[in-house]
């Protein structure tokens, strides 16, 4: 069975019109006066443009056309990309935010570096070029490990001529470790001095760097950040991750709830890529215990996904679930599942016995 039939996209679907796809939901009823969003269509593509590589029909190309139109829209005049548009279709930031920019340009080099037509591949590339001049002002971490990401990506797929974006993508490697240094303490093995949201998408940029330049300390910055990170969102087995009520500060608390399926979806891609690293099956333990967050494995033990639809609910709130549907929430449990059907059935089946025992 290849990927595509095995994700409904059925949610994603209603959720989008012409324009792109719409950022909120009331349920499973897209919420128009939330309008649009670069992150939310930018993960849209990046979905749509890998499984195109795994199952390319005519409907999945109209999909990636949509989500691409709009990054071409959200092009700013001089540089990077808007992300608010209103739903009468006005921009309403004069510039994208930093993190924006990062989700972008990991988009588009998953178009460029796929086997998508020519003339699809050529605009993602003028796109990608054109935003070179302000990745490397981005002060935004998780900005900066979203084009570590895209880079390594490129790398991986043998696209030529990047290497003014691995000069970039190794320069926001750098300032990572950086920041891992500046906020290290005998208790805390993070980047900042509070672990808010898409938490994991930091040590996933460093093991990326580690696979490029293995002589680095990128790698043992990337084990201790994901251990530390796994450790604190793990709860008798459980994934439970930082709640965006109030974060978690060092020296103080976590947030329980308001748990957002984001820090799954980015969690399980971090696992897997430290495993592809490190051959080490217990990233693949952390990955089904994220997966299975999804499923009902959670602190309220409440199903989040819809495997009928493709959708997936808001998040975990102390009294109990958001029953919204939204783009960024559906993004994050499709991804996950691609990520769980791409892989090789050997692997799957070493992991869920592996995990079973725990």
């Amino acid at each position: 069975m290849d990927a595509q039939s095995c994700l409904p996209l059925d949610h994603l679907d209603r959720m989008t019109d012409s324009t792109g796809l719409i950022q909120h939901a009331i349920y499973s009823i897209p919420r128009r006066e939330s309008g649009y969003t670069t992150d939310d269509n930018a993960r849209a593509l990046r979905l749509c443009a890998r499984l195109w590589n795994q199952h390319s029909d005519d409907r999945m190309l109209a999909r990636v056309s949509c989500y691409l139109s709009f990054l071409e829209h959200a092009r700013c005049p001089v540089r990077g990309f808007h992300n608010f548009l209103s739903y009468q279709r006005d921009w309403l930031d004069a510039n994208g935010t930093g993190d924006c920019q990062g989700q972008a340009v990991l988009a588009l080099a998953e178009v460029v570096g796929s086997q998508l037509p020519i003339g699809f591949r050529g605009l993602a590339r003028e796109l990608l070029d054109g935003t070179l001049p302000a990745l490397g002002e981005l002060r935004s971490l998780r900005a900066q490990a979203y084009v570590i990401q895209a880079w390594a990506l490129l790398w991986r797929t043998g696209v030529e001529g990047i290497e003014p974006l691995e000069r970039v993508a190794r320069l926001a490697a750098n300032r990572l470790v950086e920041c891992y240094h500046r906020s290290q303490r005998s208790d805390w093995y993070w980047f900042e001095s509070r672990m808010t949201y898409a938490n994991a998408v930091l040590p996933h940029a460093m093991f990326d760097a580690a696979e490029r330049w293995p002589d680095e300390a990128f790698l043992s910055i990337a084990e201790s950040s994901f251990g530390f990170l796994d450790l604190v969102t793990t709860v008798e087995h459980d994934f439970w991750p930082v709640g965006n009520r109030d974060w978690y500060s060092h020296g103080e608390d976590k947030s329980l709830y308001d748990q957002q399926p984001v820090e799954a979806s980015t969690m399980a891609a971090a696992a897997l890529a430290a495993f592809q690293v490190s051959g080490n099956e217990k990233y693949l333990k952390a990955f089904f215990r994220v997966y299975e967050w999804f499923l009902g494995r959670n602190s309220l033990k409440q199903l989040l996904a819809d495997d009928q639809t493709g959708a997936c609910f808001d998040g975990l709130q102390a009294n109990g679930v958001n029953r919204n549907q939204g783009a960024e929430s559906t993004l994050a449990y499709l991804w996950t599942e691609l990520l769980r059907v791409s892989e090789q059935p050997s692997l799957i089946e070493s992991a869920q016995k592996a995990i079973a025992v725990v």
